[in-house]
């Protein structure tokens, strides 16, 4: 099955788990704790490129492992897209995002993932490989604790199908996993259509790869979230069940703990931009992390806060859990993202060495890259100044991390990657380790033949730089911040 558009309303009955109609016993309230990941795209960490990034599924780990201690059955649901961040793959990366997959099952099974649903992205090998994984895929409706059901559909209708399936089989409390954008699932709460059917509508699907940059949740009787992409975030629902046939509640949420919340997140985004400013000296730096992880802890500590909470009726509450750096991981999923890291580094030098090709020399029609010695050559004031700046260090950066045969990394951390010149095998980059002067200015043979103002370009803009410091590698980068920082005596300052 490649998804949930075939079949999704197709011999419902054959394909639900087994269900109870049973209560849970008057004499103690039941709890259930559910994680929900969503729009993983691949995501097995952050990348490092920024200070204190959100995500990692050896994070995640740990807040389902925490959760047991609570001694109520714990769930953890995907709602699909994990697998791979494309519905293609080129073949020198087929190595790397196959491991990647494998060792995002393997971290989900240690995680004691209940189910998983197919979305299209998934798919990017080919259904034999996703089910080789060995990862159970939810069926369209299964039940999660007596009383508790998760559906996956397609679309609204199938929704609505689903969960009223459900309710006929005792569920109180119903999760629709939808295979589509929040944008296209939010009007349909607008009604009362909803109502007696789902409580809480997950939008599995984002609608372009930046509009689930954030979490999301509308609605009172019935909502809708939208969990932040990448693995930065989960999505916790709490439902405690009392012994009567009374449907589950939503408990209140305090608008001024949301306010609060709020304005605590915003705090954090700043401190985050300031931790981030480039050539900020280690003293200040030290003193900033520490007011943003005191931030990011009054967070969560609020978050953890359910306020309003009835004590004579059953009910349910949901937050999000924003993945922080500062967070603790889980040892054992931590080991699996250290062996991946190893690995893949591997596999991506075996197969550049057999399969790789070198770059295109540049021609007189068609430039190319010679290199940042060759430029310091003729600008030695520059080359000093490039030096003492982070760029002359980039790949260094990721020799330190062992990130330096990543295809995911490499190509923002060498100058010419795949062009004519530059760097187009991950086991050569001699001569071109660095973010030199043609990252920015553009390839040079044509300016060392012939050594002009027209020959190269001299004024660089935001465009060349957030090809690399883009929203996901450097979500708080500032084009105006940023560039007096790389402009100095002999560079232009």
């Amino acid at each position: 099955m490649k998804g949930w558009a075939a079949g999704a309303l197709v011999a419902v009955a054959a394909c639900t788990t087994p269900a109870t109609t049973s209560s849970p016993p008057s004499s103690a309230p039941s709890v259930t704790t559910l994680f929900i990941s969503a729009d993983l795209r691949g995501y097995i960490g952050p990348c490092g490129c920024s200070e204190n990034m959100q995500g990692g599924i050896a994070r995640a780990a740990f807040q389902v492992a925490k959760a047991h201690d609570d001694g109520h059955p714990v769930v953890f649901i995907d709602s699909g897209n994990a697998l791979f961040g494309s519905p293609t793959i080129a073949p020198e990366a087929v190595p790397q995002q196959e491991r990647k997959a494998k060792a995002l099952a393997e971290a989900f099974k240690t995680m004691g993932l209940a189910g998983r649903a197919v979305g299209p992205l998934d798919n990017a090998r080919g259904d034999a490989f996703r089910t080789s994984l060995g990862l159970k895929e939810l069926s369209a409706i299964h039940v999660v604790t007596p009383g508790v059901a998760v559906v996956t559909a397609a679309d609204l209708t199938a929704v609505k199908t689903l969960a009223t399936q459900a309710r006929r089989q005792g569920a109180r409390f119903v999760i629709a996993l939808v295979q589509q954008s929040f944008a296209a699932t939010v009007p349909a709460i607008r009604g009362d259509d909803f109502i007696g059917s789902a409580d809480l509508l997950v939008a599995a699907q984002a609608s372009d790869e930046l509009s689930t940059e954030t979490n999301k949740l509308v609605g009172q009787r019935v909502r809708v979230a939208q969990v932040q992409s990448k693995g930065r975030s989960l999505l916790r629902i709490d439902v405690t069940q009392r012994g009567d046939d009374t449907p589950v509640e939503w408990a209140r949420s305090d608008a001024d703990q949301e306010r609060e919340l709020t304005a605590l997140g915003e705090r954090i985004e700043l401190l985050r931009a300031q931790v981030n400013e480039p050539m900020l000296n280690e003293a200040l730096k030290a003193l900033r992390k520490g007011k943003l992880e005191e931030v990011i802890a009054r967070r969560e500590a609020l978050a953890q806060t359910t306020a309003a909470a009835p004590s004579d009726r059953s009910w349910a509450a949901t937050r999000f859990i924003q993945l922080e750096a500062s967070f603790e991981q889980l040892p054992a999923v931590k080991d699996i993202v250290t062996s991946y890291d190893r690995d893949v580094g591997l596999l991506n030098v075996e197969w550049a060495k057999a399969h790789g090709r070198e770059c295109e020399a540049p021609t007189a029609t068609t430039p190319g890259y010679v290199g940042t010695a060759s430029c310091i050559a003729c600008h030695p004031a520059a080359g000093t100044f490039w030096r003492a700046t982070k760029h002359a260090l980039s790949y260094q950066s990721l020799e330190t991390v062992g990130k330096n045969h990543h295809l995911d990394c490499v190509g923002c951390h060498v100058t010419g990657w795949q062009k004519p010149g530059g760097v187009c095998r991950i086991d050569k980059t001699a001569g071109r380790s660095e973010v030199g002067c043609e990252s920015c200015h553009g390839p040079g043979s044509k300016h060392v033949a012939v050594p002009t103002k027209t020959t190269i370009t001299r004024a660089v803009g935001a465009t060349t730089c957030v090809t690399c410091h883009d929203h996901e590698n450097a979500p708080h980068f500032s084009f105006d911040s940023y560039v007096e920082k790389i402009v100095g005596p002999g560079h232009g300052g």
